[in-house]
């Protein structure tokens, strides 16, 4: 079922499929078969600072919110059993009033939705054969193949090196969104496939819609039913209920009124707060389970949302070009080492993939260093200027210098059942 139809329709149709997939999880919960991890431990400031190299994080932080770079941030470091770091600093609102961060915070994750909704979504329909990277998207959306998009693929959209524009006018998606899929569909290249490496929003959401016509299902009721209710991610989630929203992370204004729990890019919030490049929420704790996932199925381990051979195609890193240079690489959804790998630092091992958002948010997970970083932040709150990037990147460089030092030093237990 395709999310472009009537609002009403699929308000109820989504309360249905969220209400059913809650009950599942509860039952998997009471009968332990769930299959995400156990409970994140919480958080001990004493302990985590007795880390190697972790006293430094708190400095790095609160000199970011000194400098006007964001008002508060959650930071979380893992392994693929515990949780070494997990805190909350400064405020996640100033305007109109002051409310503290929490670890509990709900963010808007902005483009994080590209690989954690979206390419996973997609990555598993290609593990289940109903999919191939190689595969024209023509083949499945014929309507998106005119104007000289015949021939790209899967693949180039999640290496954005389709040559699609990287965003096209916010004129295209105010008819609604039928409207603004047929204006995607008549979009022109700017670059021939595979020629060119340009980030693209649009690519993305020709992903979301790929996932739709694939699996019958909205984005949403995909990602929850395949995804997020399996890993337990249960604060993850499109268009934030009114309880999510009361813990949200502030942006800015939209039509006099502050952004807090609605998505903050206007294309998503055109197309109903659904869209395969933006409009994903979630908390640390969720986003730390997620990412403890992916390093246990890198070791075998698990198999849920992907196969370690999924896993192992979605990560490999691929050489992308502009103007007949390699500038970097990137992997399917996820960046690797690329001109927009500033919040990587530069301690982390080769395999490590990660991705970051407008919003002030950045993930990497590292399978060699068996290591998962947060750094969750609203930059933009409250005046849009924020930056946040290379302090991430500077937190990530502790991250990756401190495995060796931290793993033969540290001694705590996993995280209580």
């Amino acid at each position: 079922m395709s999310n472009f139809m009537t609002p009403d329709f699929m308000t109820n149709r989504t309360a249905l499929v969220r209400i059913l997939m809650t009950v599942c999880f509860l039952h998997a919960c009471n009968t332990g078969s769930l299959l995400a991890a156990p409970p994140l431990q919480t958080d001990d400031p004493k302990a985590s600072a007795t880390r190697p190299g972790f006293d430094a994080i708190e400095l790095i932080v609160r000199q970011g919110i000194e400098d006007g770079q964001m008002p508060g941030a959650v930071v979380v470091i893992a392994d693929r059993h515990r949780t070494l770091y997990r805190r909350a600093f400064g405020q996640r609102q100033v305007e109109p009033i002051a409310e503290p961060m929490t670890m509990d915070t709900v963010f808007d994750l902005a483009s994080l939705t590209k690989p954690v909704a979206t390419a996973t979504s997609v990555m598993q329909l290609i593990g289940d054969g109903l999919l191939s990277p190689h595969q024209k998207v023509s083949d499945l959306l014929p309507e998106f193949g005119k104007n000289g998009k015949e021939n790209i693929t899967v693949s180039d959209l999640l290496l954005h090196v389709g040559g699609l524009i990287p965003d096209n006018s916010l004129r295209d998606y105010r008819d609604g969104v039928e409207t603004s899929w047929k204006n995607i569909c008549d979009l022109t290249p700017i670059a021939n496939r595979g020629e060119k490496f340009a980030y693209t929003d649009v690519g993305f959401i020709v992903l979301g819609k790929l996932v739709e016509r694939v699996s019958k299902q909205s984005l949403d009721e995909y990602t929850w039913q395949n995804i997020f209710a399996p890993l337990g991610m249960t604060e993850t989630t499109f268009n934030p209920s009114a309880d999510l929203k009361k813990r949200a992370a502030a942006t800015e204004q939209r039509n006099g009124q502050w952004i807090k729990g609605e998505v903050h890019d206007p294309r998503a919030h055109l197309l109903q707060g659904v869209a395969g490049h933006a409009g994903l929420f979630s908390t640390a704790d969720d986003l730390t389970r997620y990412g403890q996932q992916m390093l246990r199925i890198a070791k075998g381990e698990k198999s849920i949302p992907l196969a370690q051979a999924t896993l192992k195609m979605m990560t490999h890193p691929r050489e992308v070009h502009r103007d007949s240079k390699i500038i970097g690489t990137r992997t399917y959804g996820w960046d690797h080492r690329s001109p927009y790998s500033s919040n990587r630092g530069d301690q982390l091992s080769d395999k490590a993939f990660g991705h970051g958002g407008f919003t002030g948010t950045v993930m990497w997970i590292d399978p060699e260093r068996d290591r998962v970083f947060l750094f969750l932040s609203n930059r933009l709150h409250p005046d849009g200027k924020g930056s946040v990037n290379r302090l991430a990147g500077k937190i990530a460089s502790i991250v990756g210098a401190s495995v060796s030092d931290s793993s033969s030093t540290d001694t705590s237990a996993k995280p209580k059942q």
